[in-house]
Order: structure tokens, then C-alpha cells, then sequence
């Protein structure tokens, strides 16, 4: 059994800041720890654009804080996301988030983060393994 809070890994390995300086993310569950998934809490911040293509990986994101404008790359199509609303990129759809306040949320990533990923110049985090 694991139990860990977002608070003990701050400022600690599992607590990145993009070298975008957009959002942080708080990694309490990686790929070492070998369940199949990793689980975050990401901020990012109000009045940035990221945009993002999760090539490599699935992810699910709660809103718990906040509210972002999140257009679908795909579809060209745009969906307010507000505390409670959730998404699932399920299809490796290229995505984009204008936030408008301060907005956090719960990630979900299959396969699992190592915690070293960051976006590359085309929003995505490379597959890493823990060997790597």
C-alpha cells in the first residue's frame, strides 16, 4: 500500500514545472510504481495557451479548480471546462487549453509517466521507460 499527499512531494523530483513555465505538475503516482498509470495534479496558469498531443499516451483530466477553454485540434471544436467536467483524450487528439483562471485538475496517464517527460516542440511527452 502507497499513501503520499500532493503536499510531501512538493519541491521534491515528482514536482515539475514546465520549461514553458505554463503549468506544474505533481506526480503522486508513476510508472515505478507499477500499476498501469500514473495520476497527477496539474495547475496551470491563468492567461496562458498550451497546446498539447498526447501521441504516446492516454489521459483523463477532472477539473477541480478553475475554468479553461479546450479546443478539440481535430474537430476545430471548443468546450468550456469547469469544476466537475471531465475529458478524456482517448483518441490522441491534438488539443488545445486557453485558461482562464488559475485551473486544476486530476490527471490520469496510460501508459504511466516516468516524471521526467516534458512537451516536445509538437505537445508531446516522448515514451519513456523507467530504464531510460
Amino acid at each position: 500500500m502507497i499513501v503520499r499527499s500532493f503536499q510531501e512531494i512538493e519541491g521534491t523530483d515528482r514536482h515539475v514545472k514546465a520549461a514553458s513555465g505554463t503549468w506544474e505538475s505533481k506526480r503522486i503516482v508513476l510508472a515505478k510504481e507499477k500499476v498501469g498509470f500514473s495520476l497527477h495534479e496539474t495547475i496551470l496558469y491563468a492567461g496562458t495557451e498550451t497546446s498539447m498531443w498526447y501521441a504516446n499516451h492516454i489521459e483523463a483530466v477532472v477539473c477541480v479548480e478553475g475554468e479553461a477553454e479546450l479546443t478539440d485540434q481535430e474537430t476545430g471544436r471548443t468546450y468550456t471546462i469547469t469544476p466537475g467536467t471531465m475529458y478524456l483524450l482517448d483518441g490522441h487528439e491534438r488539443h488545445t487549453l486557453r485558461v482562464k483562471e488559475d485551473f486544476r485538475c486530476i490527471c490520469v496517464f496510460n501508459p504511466p509517466v516516468t516524471g521526467r517527460e516534458d512537451h516536445d516542440e509538437n505537445g508531446v511527452y516522448p515514451l519513456l521507460t523507467e530504464e531510460v
